[in-house]
């Protein structure tokens, strides 16, 4: 019922707003000279519109936040360019026709006001501009949604992603302009979801252009090479059970992977501890401490083997038997690259600790 509130009252704020335009900029004017220097009396029905305006305006931002695909990009991008036209098309012709209305009714032109929507977006252009740039060209929020990239980033962690990390790019199309650097082999990467590329996905960059990549039994090899990984520790946070923690060194990068020595069924009953919901639980068979797998008892373990292609690069998640990625969809080509995960600047998940994680703020991405 919420839901379907907001989104009628997010369709009415187009009529509404358009009425309260033509309303504000060609015929509140007149009714403000004619009473001038006293203030305007405006008609019942606009009066009401003029205060529910902010009503319907908050329920189209309520939608907008609460929408599955928004392209943040492309909302700023729009409101940045509405603004600017408004408060273009004010200086250019609406300011000099009330000034000349004014006169001609032998008034005083200063003592007309400004209309308020033309006040608003005076007010909101240079914001929504410097935020747009910001967020196009130099940092942007993100925040993970799911468990893919356990234990380097959890569901409900907020992370800062660097734009520039490889090139400028124009906002919405997403088209480099300016070169400036290229991904690395173990980069955590935020980039459009290939087979979707109005949603974000973050993993990590495995393989680059003619790369040749094998994965057994979660373990790399990257042209001929096996990359370096050690089993560190047993894994278990009430939700993921008998999970192994293992270091890995791909490229530059040191960093935590997550697996599982046999393979990982969802538990039919939510672990004891877990505030997660019930298809969050998962469970490990084996005892959790680096025994053999079920692979390695029946025998050779099945290979995951690729090539990426040029302008293309691989990616894979760090929980890696709880992760769809390169494994599943393929590849990522240069165009869909969106940035650099650097650092955590917050975190909130209800369904894991009940608040904030306060030891995760601040800290490096790995």
């Amino acid at each position: 019922m919420f839901s379907q509130i907001i989104v009628l009252l997010s369709w009415l704020a187009v009529p509404i707003g358009l009425a309260v335009i033509v309303d504000d900029w060609f015929i509140r004017p007149r009714r403000q000279i004619a009473a001038s220097p006293q203030p305007p009396v405006d008609p019942p029905l606009m009066r009401t519109l003029y205060t529910l305006l902010p009503l319907f305006i908050l329920a189209a931002v309520v939608r907008l936040l609460l929408a599955e695909r928004l392209d943040f990009s492309a909302v700023l991008f729009g409101i940045t360019a509405i603004t600017g036209v408004a408060w273009l098309l004010d200086v250019a012709l609406l300011r000099p026709a009330r000034s000349r209305a004014a006169r001609a009714a032998g008034k005083d032109p200063a003592l007309i006001p400004e209309p308020g929507t033309v006040d608003y977006a005076r007010s909101f252009f240079p914001v929504a501009l410097v935020v747009l740039v910001l967020r196009s060209f130099i940092f942007e929020p993100f925040r993970i949604p799911s468990d893919s990239m356990m234990p380097t980033l959890l569901d409900g962690d907020f992370i800062i992603v660097n734009k520039y990390a490889y090139g400028l790019r124009l906002p919405v199309v997403n088209r480099k302009i300016i070169p400036v650097g290229s991904p690395q082999r173990g980069d955590v990467v935020v980039f459009r979801y290939p087979r979707d590329p109005s949603v974000n996905y973050i993993k990590r960059l495995i393989g680059l252009p003619g790369d040749h990549v094998q994965v057994r039994s979660d373990r790399i090899t990257i042209n001929g090479q096996p990359v370096p990984f050690k089993i560190i520790a047993p894994y278990n946070d009430g939700c993921y059970i008998n999970m192994q923690l293992a270091e890995e060194h791909i490229g530059e990068h040191v960093h935590q992977s997550m697996l599982c020595p046999v393979p990982l069924f969802p538990s039919p009953v939510t672990p004891a501890g877990c505030n997660r919901s019930e298809s969050r639980g998962y469970y490990c068979g084996g005892d959790g401490n680096g025994g053999p797998t079920v692979d390695a008892m029946m025998g050779e373990a099945p290979v995951f083997e690729t090539t990426v292609p040029p302008g293309h690069y691989f990616m894979m998640g760090d929980n890696r038997d709880n992760s769809e990625d390169g494994r599943v969809w393929g590849f990522v080509p240069e165009d869909n690259l969106v940035g650099k995960a650097t650092r955590i600047w917050f975190n909130w998940d209800l369904k894991r600790t009940g608040g904030p994680a306060w030891s995760r703020l601040g800290s490096a991405i790995k």
